[in-house]
């Protein structure tokens, strides 16, 4: 299906103002609570580039927001992210100019029609394969949404803005109980006010994923009433789905965050479902060949050869020993009134 590119009406003061003696400002591709993104053509290289211009007056020191986003994209390269290639100060509003993606977002695309099982695990695969490499370099997302996902018009998915992603274990600077991400999309342990982990953001590519299939959210309403409400019931998961694919969306939705599984097994599973990326060899997956661990450690069998288990084994235990993971095709049935 063809989807329009967005479009928005950009700021007159800015479009076609020249940044830096370098940038032209054209047209505005995107709007967002700290930023605005406009299509650009560097004068000095003559190529097209995505510029995301900071208020001046956001919730975070917007210089410093700016840096630290443009930081954790230098660290990072992956078809699926998109590259930086400058920052700097205009007029007291920070700058951060990058790779130009021509296209659409996953919510318009999903606005316009659910994307097939078949889609949303090429998607997905594509998409879980960038958290890996983002997990891989220590960091965490934290608001991965569709709105924050680019769509190439060939399909192809790119996991974008890193405002309010950090580095594990380096200072977030967030006041304690502040909830940072989109409520639709926190995992369990985001709305608890604890630490967002990968578990994290695997947690809300999965509702991302559901989002597709089914053409709405999963946790809809005001905010307080989305994030609350995953705390009561588990996602729905559709009929009719590819075993493999029901059991990936259970195990990523997974309330208890030790209990799914990581980015590196979500591309495996993904890739294996009926219509997903075909023929990719585990060794073309980062850290297949390790069982998905991210200790660098390999598993192996008895006899010391390498092997590449389902991280989905566990899950068929469990529901064979009648454990507490139980299909989500429908919402668990209210308790009976008293008599």
């Amino acid at each position: 299906m063809k989807v329009r590119p967005w479009a928005a009406r950009g700021d007159l003061r800015l479009t076609a103002h020249v940044v830096a003696g370098r940038y032209r400002l054209d047209d505005l591709i995107g709007r967002g609570g700290a930023a605005e993104v406009y299509e650009a053509l560097d004068l000095r290289l003559r190529r097209p580039v995505a510029m995301k211009v900071f208020h001046p007056d956001g919730e975070a020191p917007t210089e410093e927001r700016c840096a630290d986003e443009g930081r954790l994209l230098a660290l990072l390269r992956h078809p699926g992210l998109v590259t930086a290639y400058d920052r700097g100060l205009e007029d007291g509003r920070p700058y951060l100019v990058m790779q130009l993606v021509r296209g659409t977002t996953l919510s318009r695309r999903i606005a316009a029609a659910p994307l097939t099982p078949a889609e949303v695990a090429r998607t997905g695969a594509a998409l879980a394969s960038a958290l890996a490499h983002v997990h891989a370099a220590g960091i965490v997302h934290r608001d991965v949404k569709p709105s924050n996902i680019l769509l190439e018009e060939t399909g192809v998915p790119y996991l974008t803005d890193f405002g309010i992603s950090r580095l594990r274990g380096s200072d977030a600077r967030t006041a304690a109980g502040v909830l940072l991400g989109t409520a639709a999309y926190m995992a369990p342990e985001q709305v608890l006010g604890h630490e967002a982990g990968p578990a994290a953001d695997v947690y809300s590519l999965g509702l991302v994923l559901l989002e597709s299939l089914k053409g709405e959210l999963e946790y809809g309403g005001v905010p307080l009433a989305a994030a609350v409400a995953r705390l009561h019931r588990p996602p729905v998961i559709p009929a009719g789905l590819p075993p493999a694919l029901t059991g990936l969306l259970e195990a990523m939705t997974d309330p208890d965050e030790h209990s799914r599984p990581d980015a590196h097994a979500c591309v495996r599973e993904l890739s294996a479902v009926p219509g997903g990326l075909p023929g990719a060899p585990p060794e073309a997956v980062p850290g297949a060949d390790d069982g998905g661990r991210t200790d660098g450690t390999p598993r192996r069998r008895a006899s010391g050869s390498l092997r590449t288990a389902s991280p989905f084994r566990w899950m068929r235990r469990r529901r064979a020993a009648g454990g507490r993971l139980r299909s989500r095709q429908s919402p668990p049935a209210p308790p009976a009134a008293p008599a």
